[in-house]
């Protein structure tokens, strides 16, 4: 994966929106939390092969990450602290944020074919 450039993932955002599409959402602190400190909560989020249209998508900075909301016909889809992105030899489009030892915390996905399991 690459550091998030603003435009060009805005620019693979747009070629998506419009169409029907798949979306693959996930968050986690995985077993980072709990393993290094017994008291905290494992919390996480996994929407796996949402088939929606999306009228409008935006990237914006936050911090010293990015955001991504994907506007549809009844409501929002949203993820916060991305760093990261690349397009794979199919198409997909995949966003990540990684913590600062490298470890996933949050993807959003976008791929016109459903995602394998």
């Amino acid at each position: 994966m690459d550091s998030i450039k603003i435009e060009e993932v805005q620019k693979y955002i747009d070629e998506f929106a419009n169409q029907p599409v798949y979306v693959h959402l996930e968050t986690t602190n995985g077993a980072y939390a709990s393993h290094f400190n017994a008291n905290a909560y494992n919390v996480g989020a996994y929407i796996r092969n949402a088939h929606l249209t999306y009228k409008q998508g935006k990237i914006v900075e936050h911090d010293d990450s990015y955001r991504v909301g994907l506007k549809h016909d009844i409501g929002w889809i949203y993820a916060e602290g991305l760093t990261d992105f690349e397009v794979t030899d199919t198409g997909q489009l995949l966003i990540a944020g990684h913590d600062r030892e490298g470890r996933l915390m949050v993807t959003l996905e976008i791929s016109t074919e459903p995602f394998s399991y």
